[in-house]
């Protein structure tokens, strides 16, 4: 190992020798020193994972109880999740295309189409043709599939709202002060 002479002159830092000598013997200065930091990062990482199982396992739960209410309290038929995805993907972008819907959804665009032509035939969305394209078409919500939404939305948010008001208030504000963090680690899931 370098002493402080030695790690400044190999670094080319001559001219910040009592900074750099003190950053270099730290960054090297021991062997334990590297096991220790790759078993912190080891636990950091377990830790992550712990985190990760307990979290998807809370907001599966919220979501198949939500799913719940919504498949049992509807007054249509309810859709299968992967097309109740695809029309309300079509409702928040209207005029997206298959193609668009299917990177979207990660779904293979012919089982995008399918899906499409099944909520087409139920009456709750619309396909355009493109004019400068007759071959590419345009996905918009009729009414019919705009007042499934709404129906779908309303019955959650009633069932969340009641149970959060049932929450004690540090869980409420827990609740709501998650709600940020929580979207932030959805846009770095969509990154990875």
């Amino acid at each position: 190992m370098y002493g402080c002479n030695e790690a400044h002159e190999v670094a080319g830092l001559s001219g910040f020798y009592p900074l750099a000598c003190r950053l270099l013997l730290h960054i090297v200065s021991s062997v334990n020193d590297v096991r220790s930091s790759a078993s912190r990062d080891a636990g950091v990482a377990e830790w992550a994972k712990a985190e990760a199982s307990r979290l998807m396992a809370a907001t599966g739960a919220v979501r198949r109880v939500g799913t719940r209410a919504v498949r049992t309290s509807a007054v249509a038929d309810p859709l299968p999740p992967a097309r109740s995805e695809l029309l309300r993907l079509a409702f928040r972008r209207p005029g997206i295309g298959v193609a668009e819907a299917a990177a979207e959804l990660h779904l293979a665009p012919n089982s995008v189409s399918t899906m499409v032509s099944k909520l087409a035939e139920d009456g709750l969305i619309n396909r355009g043709r493109v004019a400068s394209d007759g071959r590419s078409v345009r996905l918009t919500v009729t009414e019919a599939g705009a007042a499934r939404i709404s129906q779908w939305r309303d019955i959650r948010m009633d069932l969340v709202g009641r149970a959060l008001s049932r929450l004690s208030a540090a869980d409420q504000q827990a609740i709501s002060a998650a709600i940020p963090a929580l979207t932030r680690l959805a846009e770095q899931m969509e990154e990875l």
